[in-house]
């Protein structure tokens, strides 16, 4: 099951990709949400093969994902993959300098499931793909908007 969203931010490419590749803050909102987050390593400097392992509540049961950072290409590309339970995940987020000072992001989410159970979820899923989907646009169009104003705040 895939999702896609493409929003253009009126930032420069390296301002959006910076942002994007500041881990601490994914990290410590995923804290703040009640999940227990680790970085696997010291290294501060994003990289191929950085990951991290997390933890979290979710419907009503305990669940635990590692991430990896698959690629990481200055200033245009990050693709992540991850797997949690019989769940392979992949997020790519792709940036493209539509000017100067506008940046368009690509951001494409996908899930694969790898068990019966996770094909169940999956399926139960894509029952909700449209509502999913709305979601999934709203949120990426919201992150949008909030990098563009923490860097025109920066400025």
């Amino acid at each position: 099951m895939k999702f896609s969203s493409k929003e253009d931010v009126e930032a420069p490419i390296a301002s959006v990709f910076g942002m994007l590749s500041d881990f601490e803050i994914y990290e410590r909102s995923a804290i703040r949400r009640g999940a227990d987050v680790h970085r696997i390593g010291d290294h501060d400097i994003p990289h191929v093969g950085q990951a991290w392992q997390a933890s979290f509540t979710f419907r009503g049961k305990e669940r635990k994902t590692q991430v990896t950072l698959a690629r990481y290409a200055i200033p245009t590309e990050m693709v992540f993959e991850g797997q949690s339970g019989g769940l392979l995940t992949s997020l790519a987020l792709e940036l493209v300098a539509l000017s100067p000072n506008r940046t368009r992001i690509s951001v494409d989410f996908e899930i694969k499931p790898r068990t019966l159970p996770a094909r169940l979820f999956v399926q139960s899923m894509k029952l909700a793909k449209s509502n999913l989907t709305k979601r999934f646009r709203l949120r990426v169009a919201e992150y949008a908007r909030d990098i563009e104003e923490r860097i025109s705040r920066m400025a």
